[in-house]
């Protein structure tokens, strides 16, 4: 999946805030935020929760 066909995430269910690191639960995706001097930037998209391990992203920044 390339960054110009990222599905609709559909609504916010939930965000958690870590210092400089967010993660935001929509209704269907997860992203990862990382906050710079300029504000807010999306750092992953499209992730799911593997058991026991990391999530899997399908779109990467960085």
């Amino acid at each position: 999946m390339s960054q110009a066909n990222a599905p609709d995430g559909g609504s916010v269910v939930h965000v958690d805030v870590h210092e400089r690191q967010a993660r935001a639960v929509l209704t269907g995706d997860t992203l990862f935020l990382s906050r710079f001097p300029d504000g807010w930037k999306v750092m992953a998209a499209g992730c799911t929760p593997q058991q026991d391990r990391p999530y899997q992203c399908e779109i990467k920044g960085g």
